[in-house]
């Protein structure tokens, strides 16, 4: 088990970090300007349980070796800004589907499709596996032993913040898009709107610095 001071800390770290505005926020806003409030939070959900093999990863020490090497990070890393840019040009092309959906007269997307389109995004984040292979040790206690253990219990404590946190804006995003909803051609400017976040989100992963 992780000291009760460390987790604390780690806590306060990684609400510290996830509020502020990064990939992951600009993700649910885009998902939830695109596709509504239940959109955008199993977009959330999705998101949260594509980390939970990173967590695995790092915690069984597989995520170290991942974050070591050039190749395999790179690949995850154009692999992730490449989903990206699919799902925000999909976003673009059924903009007029969103209005649809809204009143009725076109079906919904899949529940499930949603939710594993949020997990492929956050199970080929590089860089969530460049934050728990640099941040989780450093509130491990070596003292409390089960090096592994303390790694996926920190890794689930932020998965769980994320959660909480990255909810609120999907929230928030969808009670915007619910005005513009009033309008089906605002409502099909604003799906547009999120498929090009998503696309520009894609274009600043592929292209951000190498870690190394």
């Amino acid at each position: 088990m992780v000291p009760l001071e460390n987790l604390w800390a780690f806590v306060v770290a990684s609400v510290v970090l996830i509020v502020i505005p990064g990939p992951s926020v600009l993700f649910v806003i885009g998902r939830s300007l695109a596709l509504g409030r239940l959109g955008g939070l199993l977009s959330v959900v999705g998101n949260a349980l594509g980390m939970v093999p990173l967590v695995a990863a790092v915690a069984l020490g597989v995520g170290a070796i991942v974050a070591q090497s050039v190749v395999l990070f790179t690949i995850i890393k154009f692999a992730g800004a490449a989903y990206l840019v699919y799902l925000g040009v999909q976003a673009i092309r059924h903009r007029a589907d969103a209005a649809a959906s809204v009143d009725g007269k076109a079906a919904p997307r899949s529940h499930w499709r949603q939710l594993g389109e949020g997990f492929i995004v956050g199970v080929t984040n590089p860089k969530t596996i460049a934050f728990f292979v640099a941040v989780l040790p450093q509130f491990v206690s070596f003292s409390a032993g089960s090096i592994p253990l303390q790694l996926f219990e920190l890794g689930l404590v932020f998965i769980v913040l994320a959660l909480l946190c990255d909810s609120v804006w999907a929230l928030a995003a969808s009670a915007a898009r619910g005005w513009f909803a009033r309008s089906p051609k605002r409502l099909e400017h604003l799906s547009a709107t999120g498929g090009v976040m998503m696309i520009g989100l894609g274009g600043v992963l592929a292209l951000s610095g190498n870690k190394h």
